[in-house]
């Protein structure tokens, strides 16, 4: 019978080994390097690189992670730039979408639903109370 992946565990056949680089102002780059699951080098898969930064915004720090196509160190920190504004126009965009879905899920009541008596909150006659 075959196992089923329960998602809790690691996959040993996708290892990186984790390396952190900072400029201590703008934001960090990961290197992820492949691995096996002896811990050595993985020359069949590539080195990755992310990006990680934060966007102040009225509601506080955004953090933002993003992956750098570079072949080096030195390639990752020249493109930090241009993968770091991309990845803020895209988490813009995404929040502008997420508004616009909010805005529009206004919920109405069907139509012939349950009747609520005269003088409750929200029923005919305005939710007043009547006196006697």
């Amino acid at each position: 019978m075959a196992e089923q992946d329960s998602g809790a565990g690691m996959n040993a056949a996708d290892l990186y080994s984790e390396e952190m680089f900072t400029d201590r102002r703008v934001g960090t780059i990961q290197r992820l390097t492949p691995v096996t699951a002896a811990g050595e080098p993985d020359s069949s898969r590539s080195v990755l690189y992310v990006g990680q930064a934060q966007v102040m915004t009225p509601a506080g720090a955004l953090p933002l992670s993003f992956e750098i196509p570079a072949g080096s160190l030195a390639e990752a920190v020249e493109g930090f730039g241009a993968a770091a504004e991309q990845a803020v126009q895209e988490t813009m965009q995404r929040l502008q979408e997420m508004r616009r879905e909010a805005a529009g899920s206004i919920i109405l009541p069907e139509a012939g639903g349950a009747q609520v008596p005269p003088g409750v909150a929200g029923g005919p006659g305005g939710g007043k109370i009547r006196m006697p």
